[in-house]
């Protein structure tokens, strides 16, 4: 139970630290007229000031602590399960194998969760912003609701979605977060892992707090800069849909990209990816590693 409470606050910590870039990733990788990340921090900071970085913050803030909570719950879980019922206790150490499923568990259970909020935090960051204009198929509509927000907040945008496409539309680009999640719990959990063991020195028994920062943070780099790609397909699937719906699925959505804005496409916003992934996850290992610690009265800090 400890393993819940401690990710449900280290998952709130890593979104007060990663909306704003966020944010500028997905309206990167989902919108037009952003020449670079340079350009896009500018024009939403020109357009919308400080407070449009933080466009569609207290949904997740809520929802993905809870969602982080499972996330490390379950592979905590579930390698203790394997680790015990391969070698027969829990304490022994892990293999490499059983770290892959768990991390594979975990990226299945996370879209369940996952899917709805990730959808409504990208339609209320994406709803202002100009790519409207770019689509000729769209019908007429007057110039001064252009820019005007579709979407009051976000219960508004669930009900919303829910009256218009059922249940079934909150995971709309599920499949996308699928592919995305559970390659890239694997780039997560176990480099982390390895590198606070190789970071540790010799004489310690359990890593330090700078030590689980800093694995924390490279771990978080690497899954999410490997992860850009799917991680373009899905922001354009849930996106897709604030005014109109372009795409017909995960395949639909890659070859109409592709076609358009060439192979490049699927890396846009993999430096801010990769930036953002890097203080969000140093923040989410440390908080969920000191609240495990303080919750069980623990005075080192010990692996998920």
């Amino acid at each position: 139970m400890e393993d819940f409470l401690a990710g449900w606050i280290g998952g709130a910590t890593s979104v007060i630290v990663g909306h704003p870039l966020d944010t500028v990733k997905t309206r990167l990788q989902a919108g037009v007229g952003y020449g670079n990340t340079l350009n896009c921090v500018v024009t939403v900071y020109k357009k919308e000031s400080v407070a449009g970085f933080f466009k569609g913050m207290s949904f997740p803030l809520a929802s993905i602590a809870v969602y982080s909570s499972v996330v490390f719950g379950v592979f905590s879980n579930t390698q203790r399960f394997l680790t015990q019922y391969r070698c027969g206790e829990s304490n022994h150490s892990r293999s490499l194998s059983d770290l892959i499923l768990a991390s594979m568990v975990s990226g299945v259970v996370s879209v369940g969760l996952g899917g709805p909020v990730d959808l409504i935090k990208i339609r209320l960051q994406m709803q202002t912003q100009p790519f409207l204009k770019a689509d000729l198929h769209l019908k007429p509509r007057p110039k001064e609701l252009w820019n005007q927000p579709k979407y009051q907040g976000p219960i508004h945008c669930m009900t919303s979605i829910v009256r218009k496409e059922g249940l079934v539309g909150l995971y709309r680009g599920a499949n996308a977060m699928l592919l995305r999640d559970v390659p890239g719990y694997c780039f997560y959990f176990i480099p982390y892992v390895f590198l606070c063991e190789w970071i540790t020195p010799d004489n310690s028994t359990a890593p330090n707090s700078y030590s689980v920062w800093l694995a924390g943070g490279i771990a978080g780099a690497i899954s999410w800069g490997t992860a850009t790609p799917m991680d373009v397909v899905k922001s354009r699937l849930q996106a897709d849909g604030v005014y109109r719906n372009k795409y017909k699925g995960v395949m639909d959505c890659i070859i109409q990209s592709y076609k358009k804005e060439g192979f490049k496409v699927f890396f846009r916003g993999i430096t801010v990816n990769t930036i953002r992934g890097f203080p969000m996850s140093a923040t989410m290992f440390l908080g969920y590693e000191l609240s495990l610690r303080a919750l069980r009265g623990d005075q080192t800090v010990t692996n998920p």
